[in-house]
């Protein structure tokens, strides 16, 4: 990978991991809560899971597999069962939160799919210009 490749993917992780620590942050003060009860470990591992996120986002759209929502599948599994991993490791540390599991599926999916949308009109803006330049 190119040098712009790698500072793209430094960017769009940095960039998220600021967004999900701000909205984590603004949840809990509108909550009554100032201070994060999971601490430190609970950053990092959230940098964790999105670095397992966003690492199988750049694979899969690397792939040279056809349809674009096969690609994202065969992305998709593994990295979800890797973040699983990460929380039950998690769990050694610490006493997981009863909803630990869904709320690891639901955020990881949810960023998973949004980003996959963006990528996919990316994908059939690309198409569309192309058709017209040729």
């Amino acid at each position: 990978m190119d040098k712009k490749k790698w500072l793209r993917i430094v960017s769009v992780y940095s960039m998220i991991y600021t967004v999900i620590t701000l909205l984590n942050s603004v949840l809990y003060l509108c909550n009554g809560i100032y201070e994060d009860p999971s601490g430190n470990w609970h950053e990092l591992d959230r940098a964790v899971i999105l670095l397992i996120g966003i690492t199988a986002f750049e694979l899969c759209t690397n792939l040279p597999v056809k349809p674009l929502m096969l690609r994202y599948v065969i992305a998709y599994i593994p990295s979800l069962l890797l973040a699983f991993a990460c929380v039950w490791f998690s769990g050694l540390r610490e006493p997981l939160a009863k909803t630990a599991y869904r709320d690891i599926w639901i955020n990881f999916t949810g960023l998973f799919a949004l980003l996959c949308m963006v990528n996919a009109i990316v994908c059939v803006y690309k198409q569309k210009r192309g058709k017209r330049l040729e």
